[in-house]
């Protein structure tokens, strides 16, 4: 475990903690201008991982979901920045359900090189750095109790997908009718490029809005697998897209997140 990995690990411990919390007093819920959902949870756990980050980081910008949504989006022309989702899978965390993460990635050079991706209520979570990803376990204390190694799977015979519980698209039918995925489970928040990355699934295609911190730690950890995230055109998913022609700042294309990118050769011929 690197130090980078380690630091990551407590903060987004910590902030798990906080969502816990409301998590078993039951959210308030508001929205926002778009109509997504926030919460009291979202607010306690962007705070925490903001003031953890500036104290370890003074000079590393951080791109935080609810920040730049009141307005306060950092300069990242230097290239290296942090994205932080505190509470993705809101909707999943507001209808009882498990699947919702703490996420926290570093950016450098448009790539997600290190990140964690964090579901508390299933007690385990996900991290990458130095080419290295493990899936960690934890206790009924949330203490790490084991720590393993984990690899994407090579493409077998047939296609397992994941795909999002609360943005399903006909797009996405379209995909997994094409590619004769008869086998898929949805799955919210970025848990699903985490299921790629620890062997479960072989594609996860997102058709729908996303924003660079709803990726960019799956991102993270999936690279470090051996796997990767793709635009349509095949073309890495970058990030730090500002000044986009036709979109908002930090939203991220229609992409395919694959386990083993020789399937995605496979299945173009």
């Amino acid at each position: 475990m690197t130090p980078l990995c380690e630091l990551l690990e407590r903060i987004a411990l910590d902030a798990g903690a906080a969502i816990l919390d409301v998590y078993e007093a039951g959210p308030n819920i508001c929205y926002k201008d778009d109509q997504s959902p926030v919460c009291e949870a979202d607010e306690r756990a962007e705070a925490i991982i903001l003031d953890r980050l500036a104290a370890a980081f003074p000079h590393i910008p951080v791109v935080a979901e609810e920040s730049v949504a009141s307005g306060r989006v950092p300069d990242i022309s230097c290239g290296t920045f942090f994205l932080v989702d505190p509470l993705d899978g809101t909707k999943e965390f507001i209808n009882r359900r498990s699947d919702f993460t703490v996420n926290i990635a570093l950016v450098e050079g448009n790539v997600p090189i290190a990140g964690i991706v964090y579901a508390p209520a299933q007690r385990c979570a996900y991290v990458a750095d130095d080419g290295r990803a493990e899936k960690l376990f934890l206790d009924q204390a949330f203490k790490v109790e084991q720590r393993q190694a984990i690899r994407a799977r090579i493409r077998g015979a047939a296609l397992t997908a994941v795909a999002s519980r609360s943005h399903n698209s006909s797009e996405t039918e379209a995909f997994l009718v094409g590619h004769g995925v008869t086998d898929y489970t949805s799955v919210g928040s970025s848990l699903k490029f985490c299921l790629l990355a620890e062997g479960k699934a072989d594609v996860y295609p997102r058709f729908g809005r996303t924003m660079e911190w709803d990726t960019a730690a799956g991102d993270a950890v999936l690279k470090a697998a051996g796997g990767s995230v793709v635009r349509l055109d095949g073309s890495r998913l970058l990030y730090g897209k500002t000044r986009q022609d036709g979109d908002s700042d930090f939203a991220n294309p229609h992409f395919i997140a694959w386990a083993d990118m020789s399937a995605m050769a496979l299945v173009q011929c």
